[in-house]
């Protein structure tokens, strides 16, 4: 091998350290120049944090609640935007990555071929009996250690691009995911603004009068749940007895068809889905549209027949539902202790157990008188309350 071959080695060993570098300072000019676009979009972002917060402390009008809708669907977009240029930004790291790995173990790979042909580490004095004279063996051997010297460094920030590359793509995967959330919290946003300007026509007494009866309606059920309300025992009836009939159309502090199911327990509510079966054919309209993947979840687990005919219309969970985070009812109340359901197929309400009946009705500040039936359920601690309904 000729003197000149060697140094050639060592200097291409140099050149990809430094290639590599420079891929590295370039990342770092590139991130400066987006990272000041994220900065500048986090600015704002805490901006439009703020005037929300500040609408919420005003006067609750349609004006307002329509105010706090464009700057929540404003600062949606503009987290949107943000999570696009961290995707961005991680996106070229990651592309530049790949390349400089393949370069970087295509070399490696070549270069350890190389090195062990040269040198045959195991046998050295074969290889320095091979050379023409002492001087040649001397000036060789000194660049065959470098050549390892560079080996071993371009394997450690081999191994280090390496580990960098998979922590950045589990990074990008989870931005991604972000995007898809925030996009759908977007449609969501929208779709709330637009179902209120069509539930109000855009008029603000239309809307207080909105706000009123959610209002009346969230008292009235409270002061039942709590046995405020006037009861008559009917008598004892068996699971899957007819107990009632949905009231169809607008009605007591109801601004639709639906029947507002509740499951107490001493007093306390519990989620009808640990309790009613699952397996039931139903259409999910909790949410921004009927369909939508934005809606409340529907997972009924129990053992207990519904206490409506399928097919089932489900309209809102329990708990912390769709409409309370989107909608002007999160006004009115943080925690729906029922959930809202409707069949197209038959008006008639089931008990869902056997129990002891008493119908009942509250008035309240709407002005109106709400109608409900209980079922006292046998052997248990159980009620079942059954709203917006004619007995």
């Amino acid at each position: 091998m000729s003197r000149l071959k060697i140094p050639f080695l060592f200097l291409i060993s140099l050149f990809l350290i430094f290639l590599f570098k420079i891929v590295d300072f370039q990342n770092v000019v590139k991130a400066e120049t987006e990272s000041e676009k994220i900065e500048r979009l986090s600015r704002e972002i805490q901006e439009y944090e703020n005037k929300i917060l500040k609408l919420k402390t005003q006067a609750n009008t349609l004006f307002n609640q329509i105010a706090q809708f464009d700057a929540q669907i404003r600062l949606t977009t503009l987290k949107i935007s943000q999570t696009e240029e961290k995707i961005h930004l991680l996106g070229g790291r990651i592309d530049q990555l790949e390349t400089s790995l393949q370069t970087l173990t295509k070399a490696y790979t070549s270069r350890v071929i190389k090195t062990y042909k040269m040198a045959r580490l195991n046998e050295p004095l074969i290889f320095l009996v091979s050379l023409p004279d002492l001087n040649t063996a001397v000036t060789s051997f000194h660049y065959l250690q470098k050549i390892q010297e560079s080996d071993r460094d371009l394997l450690i920030r081999l191994e280090k691009a390496q580990t960098v590359y998979e922590d950045e793509r589990i990074q990008q995967e989870e931005l991604q995911a972000k995007l898809e959330e925030q996009k759908r919290v977007l449609g969501s946003q929208k779709s709330a603004k637009a179902l209120l300007l069509e539930q109000t026509k855009n008029d603000e007494k239309k809307y207080q009068e909105l706000l009123a009866r959610a209002r009346a309606e969230y008292e009235a059920i409270q002061a039942i749940i709590a046995g405020k309300g006037q009861e008559e025992e009917v008598g004892k009836v068996s699971q899957g007895q007819r107990i009632a009939s949905i009231i169809q159309g607008p009605s007591c502090n109801s601004s639709g068809t639906h029947l507002h199911f509740i499951i107490s327990q001493n007093g306390a509510t519990q989620n009808p889905f640990n309790y009613l079966k699952s397996g039931i054919d139903y259409e999910n309209c909790s949410g921004s549209s009927c369909g939508s993947s934005d809606g409340d979840p529907f997972n009924p687990n129990g053992s207990w027949d519904w206490p409506i005919i399928p097919k089932i219309k489900f309209s809102q969970g329990y708990g912390s539902t769709w409409a309370i985070k989107n909608t002007w009812v999160g006004k009115i109340y943080s925690f729906h202790n029922g959930i809202d359901i409707n069949s197209d197929s038959s008006s008639e309400v089931k008990a869902v157990q056997s129990g002891t009946l008493y119908r009942g009705s509250y008035s309240g500040s709407g002005g109106c008188r709400l109608k409900y039936v209980r079922v006292d359920h046998d052997n248990s601690d159980l009620d079942s309350y059954y709203l917006h309904i004619n007995y």
